[in-house]
C-alpha cells in the first residue's frame, strides 16, 4: 500500500513525525520546506516549484501543501493508497475547512478520487501537547477510518481535543462540520488591524464537530467536494 504524508506546518515539524509514527507501516513523505499554516488551497503554477530530495521516501518541496499533493500525484498517480495530512498543531474544526493548508491538501486528494483524511489537534492554552499521546489515538483513529468505505469525491476530516493529562479517553464522533463563523475581532492601531479573535470562544451548534471536539471526543466529519 502506498500512503503519502504532508501538513501545513512543514516537514520539520513534530506533527508530521508522530503520524508517521502512528502508522504500521512505511509511508513517503511530500512535505512543505516551512511552515504555511492557514494557506488555504493555493497552489503554485506560474514558477517552478524546488524540490529537495531528503531522502529515498522523503521531499521537502518550496510549495504549498497542496502542491506537495500534487507533486507527489505526478510521481506515484494511480498507486496512490491514501494520503494523509498532519497531525496539524491546533484545530481545523468547521469552516477552518476552507483555510486550512492541512485540509488543502487531502482535498487535492479527493479531487483525483483518492481516498484521503486530514488530521488535526485542537490546543487549548495552556495545556501542552504531549506528541506521544497524540500518536497513540491518531493509530487508533486511522485503524477505524482506514477500513471504513469512503464515498467518491470525499474525505474525512478529524479533529482531536486537547484533555488535561489524567482524563478519560476521547470516544470517535462521527459529526457534521459547523456552519459557525469564526470570531471576528480586531484591535485597530493606526493602518494596522490585528486580528485578535478567540479560538475557544468560537459558537459551536451542538452536535456540530466544533461541539464535540470542545466538549472533549475525537471529531470526525465525512467531507464532500
Amino acid at each position: 500500500m502506498v500512503l503519502i504524508l504532508t501538513n501545513d506546518d512543514g516537514i520539520d515539524a513534530p506533527g508530521i513525525r508522530a503520524l508517521q509514527q502512528a502508522l504500521a507501516q512505511d509511508a513517503l513523505i511530500f512535505a512543505p520546506q516551512g511552515q504555511l499554516s492557514g494557506c488555504g488551497h493555493q497552489v503554485t503554477t506560474g514558477v517552478p516549484l524546488q524540490v529537495e530530495r531528503r531522502s529515498e521516501t522523503e521531499y521537502a518541496i518550496a510549495g504549498t501543501p497542496a502542491d506537495c499533493t500534487r507533486v507527489a500525484l505526478s510521481q506515484y498517480g494511480s498507486e496512490i493508497d491514501w494520503v494523509l495530512s498532519g497531525i496539524n498543531a491546533g484545530g481545523n474544526l468547521g469552516i477552518d475547512a476552507y483555510i486550512s493548508g492541512t485540509v488543502a491538501a487531502v482535498r487535492e486528494a479527493a479531487i483525483y478520487n483518492i481516498p484521503a483524511i486530514a488530521l488535526s489537534h485542537w490546543i487549548k492554552r495552556p495545556l501542552v501537547l504531549d506528541w506521544d499521546i497524540t500518536t497513540q489515538r491518531v493509530a487508533k483513529v486511522l485503524d477505524k477510518l482506514m477500513s471504513l468505505p469512503l464515498p467518491a469525491k470525499s474525505f474525512w476530516n478529524v479533529n482531536l481535543p486537547h484533555l488535561p493529562p489524567g482524563s478519560p479517553e476521547p470516544e470517535l464522533v462521527f459529526c457534521e462540520p459547523s456552519t459557525d463563523p469564526l470570531p471576528l475581532n480586531y484591535r485597530i492601531e493606526g493602518d494596522w488591524y490585528h486580528y485578535e479573535g478567540v479560538y475557544e470562544e468560537r459558537d459551536r451548534t451542538p452536535g456540530s464537530d466544533v461541539d464535540v471536539c470542545f466538549s472533549g471526543n475525537i471529531a470526525v466529519t465525512q467531507i464532500r467536494l
